[in-house]
């Protein structure tokens, strides 16, 4: 007798399948929120630990690529990792502001 072969064809998730959204506003749309937009011009360590703060993360540890792929992935939103490095080191007040204005909206409709 062969021992039965078993084909794996997709791997089990680890919780609830996750839905995809995409980011409520773009990377550039700063004026869509002064508040947030001045505050990372003229403070952008305050705008880290705010967003740090939302996330239960360490305000320390500033921000991160992984932080931002963490709430990339937990909410759905499309992109990758390399995405996501790119955005931060290059323009990581955008990314700030970005990632603060969407978690204000997701507050907002209690989906945060």
């Amino acid at each position: 007798m062969q021992p039965s072969q078993v084909v794996i064809v997709s791997q089990p998730g680890s919780g609830p399948p996750v839905q995809t959204s995409n980011w409520h506003t773009g990377l550039c749309d700063c004026f869509t929120d002064c508040e947030v937009c001045l505050c990372g011009t003229f403070c952008i360590e305050c705008l880290a630990c705010q967003v740090a703060g939302d996330m239960n993360e360490c305000c320390l540890c500033g921000t991160s690529v992984a932080m931002r792929t963490h709430y990339r992935t937990k909410y759905g939103i499309p992109g990758s990792i390399c995405d996501d490095c790119l955005v931060t080191h290059c323009c990581l007040p955008c990314s700030l502001c970005q990632m603060k204005r969407d978690i204000k909206r997701r507050i907002a409709m209690r989906t945060f």
